[in-house]
């Protein structure tokens, strides 16, 4: 169901605790306790028929008694009252509940299903069962039975054990810090990970989340909500049992989702210091500032174990702090001298703050007499302006609560060994390149399938109809070659089958290269249906020294040249094969299986030599029917370029690389039309918002946008039509806009054309927007294409809706 009504859960306005009790160690009084202690300033009202009153406030005998409906509600019952609980809350107008109590005994799996039956109709949501609670602490809202008190703070914390839950919550509250949520998701009957995830992307309390789980229910949904929510936000997951036979498939997945996996709960933990107090800046380099040459040469030697060499200053770098400090020798790590003041470390941070290349600055400091703790991190405090690119310290010895207090109040995290301070920082750099990887939006078959690939689906379709499952030899090979793939079939000795078969490397001097057939490694390649994750390569190349284990990861298809090298660049081989050929062979495969639906297993050697990358003996397993990508490819289908008013206009999905363009889209737009897309006054977007803006899942939303060329080459962008679609894809909600200064020429007609098209394709039943009342113009052309117009809650929207008959005719709703 993915955000359907979860800022119930997040952004709560009343609560019921339904088994509030007097009894102590009864989850009943643990958690009305909890909601009293926290300070909830909306209604908290008390459910049970055994009690009159209770702690001063009336105790209501039955759900079906509440004068109005909580936004959430603790159910700390028996798991057989459930159903008619969970019956009663939606018919009441609920919107979220928590079973607090576990699924067990007899019956307890019967009663669960009924209640999740029982708030379908009224799409109530549940959390649990066994789901020690949801905490906001910005709302005072301390719902469920936590161990302690919960702090405000930057980090969003999600897990799916209430032990380790409990233990991170102490472990915070002990220093002083804080959660914007803490989550405790039990045993996601309904809510699940990936719509936590889905939500907390667009969660304006938090910056970082840290995910800790040890399976995924949902895994396509999953990934959609884990790439959504990392374009925004660093996205840090702990997951349990590396000795598990899916841990490396559970790593791969979470690096093409652009998370950053974690191995010990100590990393996770530093990172609510890092992400919830610091603000970093997209830096992959780092400058250290110290007195001591000995504590100097510990953060350096922290710094190459996490993986990270120290910033390279540039000879201005250098100049500048010669400047600032005469008798101190440029450097880096860089060494002010045991008799430093605290004024010699803000001029350092000054003289460094205009040079890029220096990075983030660490200072990592051990108390002297003429450089007091204290002292030190006030003037850090007053010199944090000149850290463009972040600031981080570590402070031998810690430091006091008030100090540390002063010190993430101004956004400074604090460390307590070079060694937490060097990991904390490569996990940014990781999450930095997770981005890049995310912008990577692999493409689908075009509008006009090639020729090539038409033949290839049709021999696979051919041979299935034949009763032929599996593929083998030629008959593998002429299905693979449609792909540009060279294949070498095994046999009465190998044959090739490629249009490049004949080719002959050639050294420098145009001679017969000998060494160029030299194989480098044989690379095992399985493609496997998973029944999580659906189609999913594995790569397994021996190992290098015949010592270590053998080389293995996996690769989600669609792949792309960028995400194949993303794979190439961790086996031991990556600097002695032909890097080329083997890109390309790794994408020409994940191509084929994404053409050809009926490939469920593939099976073959990639031999890789100093100038080419065949494909050795491949054998293909055909079925009518397999799971789901996990990554829906770029959908380039949807492509269509026409004439209009004399130059050619296209309109297709948005991609990542339309973010500059966007960006002028908007800039371009007048405030009022902003206002009337918006329904508030913008001024513009930064680039998380522009991220989640042309950054998308495709299998999820559309952006349809109208685009020409200019003289200089660049794209520009005209206009954009929105729609996303509920889990169910009953129902679409639209949203468009066109430049301002092309208003009347057709524009939003045509993409209203286009939307409602791909809205019928995908067998959507209803198509919906929000419209200002004052918008005129909008408002006729939703009349002029059929849609009803209607009242909405907000005396100044009304709503448009438009009826898709299943034959795919429009018609607006009665």
């Amino acid at each position: 169901m993915t955000v359907r009504n979860l800022d119930a859960l997040f952004q709560p306005k009343s609560v019921a605790v339904i088994g509030a009790s007097p009894r102590s160690r009864r989850i009943g009084a643990m958690v009305w306790a909890r909601v009293l202690a926290g300070g909830f300033d909306g209604p908290a009202w008390p459910v049970n028929p055994k009690y009159a009153e209770l702690d001063g406030r009336a105790v209501f005998a039955d759900v079906g008694d509440l004068l109005e409906a909580p936004s959430v509600a603790l159910v700390c019952t028996p798991s057989a009252t459930w159903p008619d609980i969970i019956a009663k809350l939606g018919k009441l107008g609920t919107r979220s509940a928590i079973l607090v109590g576990d699924a067990r005994g007899d019956g307890a799996a019967r009663a669960l299903a009924q209640a999740l039956a029982a708030a379908r109709p009224y799409l109530l949501r549940i959390l649990g069962p066994g789901s020690l609670g949801v905490v906001t602490p910005a709302l005072k809202a301390q719902f469920g039975a936590p161990s302690c008190m919960v702090k405000e703070g930057g980090v969003a914390w999600v897990s799916q054990s209430n032990a380790l839950t409990n233990a991170v919550l102490g472990w915070a509250h002990a220093r002083g810090l804080g959660f914007s949520h803490a989550i405790a998701l039990g045993d996601e009957a309904d809510v699940d990970a990936g719509d936590v995830l889905d939500y907390l992307a667009s969660d304006g309390r938090t910056r970082a989340i840290l995910l800790e789980l040890s399976a995924v229910r949902a895994a396509r949904k999953f990934m959609s909500a884990a790439r959504a929510a990392a374009r925004n936000k660093p996205v840090l997951v702990l997951r349990t049992g590396h000795h598990d036979p899916a841990d490396a498939l559970y790593a791969a997945a979470f690096r093409r989702a652009g998370m950053v996996r974690v191995d010990a709960l100590d990393d996770l933990l530093d990172e609510i210091e890092t992400l919830g107090v610091g603000r970093i800046a997209a830096s992959s380099t780092a400058t250290l500032i110290t007195s001591d040459r000995g504590v100097g040469t510990l953060a350096a030697d922290a710094f190459s174990a996490a993986g990270h060499g120290l910033a390279q200053w540039s000879d201005e770098a250098a100049r500048a702090l010669r400047v600032a400090l005469p008798h101190v020798a440029p450097g880096n790590p860089l060494l002010l001298g045991g008799d430093a003041t605290p004024e010699q470390f803000g001029r350092a941070l000054e003289a460094l703050a205009p040079h890029r290349e220096t990075g983030t600055a660490f200072v990592v400091h051990a108390p002297t007499h003429s450089a007091p703790v204290a002292e030190v991190a006030r003037m850090l405090i007053e010199r944090q302006r000149f850290a463009y690119r972040g600031l981080l310290a570590c402070f031998f010895g810690g430091v006091d609560d008030s100090t540390r207090d002063a010190l993430r109040a101004h956004g400074i995290a604090v460390h307590s060994t070079p060694h937490r301070l060097a990991r904390a920082f490569a996990r940014l750099v990781d999450y930095r390149l997770g981005r890049e990887l995310l912008m990577q939006t692999p493409p689908g078959l075009p509008e006009q399938v090639p020729a090539s690939i038409e033949a290839a689906q049709a021999q696979a379709r051919a041979a299935l109809a034949a009763g032929q499952v599996e593929l083998a030899g030629e008959a593998a090979a002429a299905l693979l070659v449609h792909f540009g793939l060279d294949v070498l079939v095994s046999g009465a000795g190998e044959k090739a089958v490629s249009d490049m078969a004949t080719a002959t490397a050639l050294d420098e001097d145009g001679h017969a290269d000998a060494d160029a057939d030299e194989t480098i490694v044989d690379v095992k390649i399985e493609l496997r249906d998973d029944a999580q994750f659906g189609p999913v390569f594995r790569f397994t190349a021996p190992s290098h020294d015949g010592i270590a284990a053998p080389f293995a990861t996996y690769g989600f298809p669609p792949l792309n040249p960028v995400l194949a090298r993303e794979i190439v660049a961790h086996s031991p081989y990556a600097r002695r094969a032909a890097v080329e050929p083997t890109l390309h062979a790794l994408t020409a495969l994940s191509e084929a299986v994404c053409d050809i639906e009926e490939i469920v297993a593939l099976d073959a050697v990639l031999r890789v030599t100093r100038t080419r990358a065949w494909l050795v003996a491949p054998r293909v397993r055909l079925a009518q029917a397999r799971g789901r990508l996990a990554i829906v490819p770029y959908p380039r289908c949807l492509e269509q370029t026409i004439d209009w008013h004399g130059e050619p206009l296209t309109i297709r999905p948005i991609r990542p690389e339309d973010e500059a363009a966007h960006s002028a889209f908007i800039a371009a737009m007048t405030a009022d039309d902003l206002r009337m897309r918006f329904f508030a006054a913008v001024s513009g977007f930064d680039h998380s918002q522009l991220a989640r803006m042309t950054q998308i899942d495709y299998d999820r939303e559309m952006a349809l946008i109208a685009t020409t060329g200019e003289a200089s080459g660049a794209m520009r962008t005209l206009g954009v039509a929105r729609i996303v679609t509920d889990p169910d894809n009953e129902r679409a909600e639209f949203a468009m806009v066109v430049r301002s200064d092309l208003k009347g020429k057709g524009l939003g007609k045509l993409l209203m054309q286009r939307m409602l098209g791909y809205t019928r394709a995908r067998g959507t039943r209803s198509l919906v927007g929000f419209v200002l009342r004052e918008n005129a113009p909008m408002l006729g052309l939703a009349k002029a294409c059929g849609f009803a117009i209607r009242p909405s809650d907000d005396p100044a929207v009304v709503q448009v809706e438009l009826a898709l008959d299943v034959d795919g005719r429009e018609r607006a709703p009665a």
